[in-house]
C-alpha cells in the first residue's frame, strides 16, 4: 500500500524543497537589494513579514473552511503558485525598473501562499499515507526542508560569488525549476484520502478541547525556539562575536540548517519515544541559547548557534506527531491550526529580539553597562536578544516532558 503512494511521496518532498527556497531567498538577497535599488532596512524586513503573514492568513484560512477547498486539487496546483512567484519576482525588475520593489512584494505573496498551502496540506498528505512508523515519515519530510535550506545558501552564495549580485534574477529563475518538478511529480501521483470537518461547527467543537491549545502551544515555542535562531544566527555571529559575514553566513546559517537537518534525518531512522525526545531537546536547546548568548568565544558561539539547530530539528515536526497521536480524527484542520501556531512562534521570537535589541541600543544605561563590559551597545542589545530567545525552548520545556509523562504511563 506504501508503494502505491510512492510518487506523491517524492512529490510532497520536492514542495518541501520548493519551501526552503521561498523561505529564504529573499533574507540572502538583501544586502543585494539594498545595493542595487537602494532599498531600506524597513522595506527588506518588510518583505519576510508578508511572507509570515501570508502564510498565517492561509493557515487560518483552512482551519476553519478546509471542507470548502478540493483537497487533491489544491495540493496538485500548490507548485504552480510558487511557480508564478518566482517568475514575478525575478521577472518584474526587467519589466518595470522603476518599480522594483512593488513587484518584490506581489512575488513575495504568491510564493509565500503557496508556502501556506504547502504547511497545510503536505504534511497531512504524508501522514494518511498508510505507513509502519509514522512519526519517522513525519521527521523525513521536515528533514528534507532542513537539507534544502541548506542547499538555497550554497547555491545563492556560489551563483552570486560566479556570476555577481547584478544577475540575481537569473537564481530566482533557476529555483522555478523545483517547483515545476513538484508539479509534474503531483501530476501523476494518486493523493490519499484525507479527513476535513463537514462544516464550521464542526471547527469550533474540537477548539473546545483544551489538548488541542497544548499542542498548539508546543509548536508555538518550538518554532520561536528554531526560526529565532534562525534568523538571528548570521547577524549575531558577525555583529556580537566579530565573525566575518561570508563565515557567519555559511557557518552560522548553514551549519545551523545542517544540524536541524541532522537531527531530523537521525529521528527519522532511527528515532522512538517523542515525548522523551522533546524534552530533551527543549534542555538542550535551553543551554545553546545561554551558551550563545554569554559566550565571548567566537568558535564556542558559532557551535553553539550550530547546535540550536540539532537541539530544535524536532520541535516543529515532533509537535505535529503529538497533534495527530493525541487527535487522530482531527485531518487537515489539526494540520491548518499547528502550522498557524508554528508560524505564529516564528513571527514572534526572531521580532522579539529584534525589539529588545534595538531597545538596548537606545538605552543610555544599557550603554554605560556595555561599555563597563567591554561591549558595544549594539553587542549587548543583541546578546540580551539571544538570552530572552532561551525562554522559549525554556517555556516549552514543561509542555514535552508532560508529553513524556503521559506517552510513559500509556506504555
Amino acid at each position: 500500500m506504501e508503494n502505491r503512494y510512492g510518487r506523491v511521496k517524492a512529490a510532497c518532498y520536492t514542495s518541501n524543497v520548493a519551501m526552503s527556497v521561498v523561505g529564504n531567498l529573499s533574507p540572502l538577497l538583501f544586502l543585494t537589494f539594498r545595493s542595487l535599488y537602494g532599498l531600506s532596512y524597513s522595506l527588506l524586513g518588510l518583505l519576510v513579514l508578508i511572507n509570515f503573514c501570508t502564510q498565517l492568513g492561509i493557515d487560518l484560512i483552512f482551519s476553519f473552511f478546509s471542507h470548502k477547498f478540493n483537497i487533491p486539487a489544491t495540493v496538485k496546483t500548490m507548485p504552480l503558485l510558487t511557480v508564478a512567484g518566482l517568475l514575478v519576482y525575478g521577472v518584474w525588475p526587467w519589466l518595470f525598473p522603476d518599480s522594483v520593489y512593488g513587484g518584490l512584494v506581489l512575488g513575495t505573496v504568491l510564493f509565500s501562499a503557496s508556502g501556506g498551502l504547502g504547511e497545510v496540506l503536505i504534511s497531512p498528505v504524508i501522514a494518511a499515507i498508510p505507513s509502519k512508523d509514522p512519526d519517522r515519515a513525519m521527521s523525513r519530510l521536515h528533514s528534507v526542508y532542513a537539507w534544502g535550506v541548506v542547499g538555497v545558501i550554497l547555491v545563492t552564495t556560489l551563483f552570486l560569488l560566479v556570476f555577481g549580485a547584478e544577475n540575481w534574477q537569473w537564481l530566482a529563475l533557476l529555483f522555478v525549476l523545483i517547483p515545476l518538478v513538484a508539479f509534474g511529480l503531483y501530476a501523476g501521483a494518486d493523493i490519499p484520502p484525507m479527513k476535513t470537518e463537514e462544516r464550521v461547527s464542526g471547527v469550533l467543537r474540537q477548539l473546545r478541547q483544551p489538548g488541542l491549545w497544548a499542542c498548539v502551544a508546543c509548536i508555538f515555542f518550538g518554532g520561536a525556539a528554531e526560526c529565532t535562531m534562525a534568523q538571528w544566527a548570521s547577524g549575531y555571529l558577525e555583529q556580537a562575536l566579530a565573525i566575518p559575514k561570508v563565515w557567519g553566513d555559511v557557518f552560522g546559517v548553514a551549519l545551523f540548517s545542517v544540524m536541524l537537518g541532522l537531527g531530523r534525518s537521525l529521528y527519522g531512522k532511527r528515532g522512538r519515544y517523542i515525548g522523551r525526545v522533546l524534552t530533551l531537546s527543549a534542555v538542550g536547546a535551553v543551554v545553546c541559547y545561554l551558551t550563545a548568548a554569554l559566550c565571548r568565544q567566537p568558535v564556542v558561539g558559532l557551535l553553539a548557534c550550530g547546535l540550536t539547530g540539532f537541539c530544535a530539528a524536532m520541535m516543529w515536526p515532533g509537535s505535529l506527531v503529538v497533534a495527530t497521536e493525541r487527535f487522530p480524527a482531527g485531518g487537515v484542520f489539526i494540520f491548518a491550526l499547528m502550522a498557524a501556531g508554528g508560524d505564529l512562534g516564528a513571527s514572534v521570537g526572531p521580532q522579539l529580539v529584534g525589539i529588545i535589541t534595538d531597545g538596548v541600543m537606545a538605552s543610555p544605561a544599557a550603554a554605560r553597562l556595555a561599555a563597563d563590559w567591554a561591549l558595544t551597545p549594539e553587542q549587548l542589545g543583541m546578546k540580551l536578544g539571544i538570552l530572552i530567545g532561551m525562554l522559549f525552548p525554556l517555556c516549552a520545556l514543561p509542555l514535552f516532558a508532560a508529553v513524556w509523562k503521559r506517552q510513559k504511563q500509556k506504555q
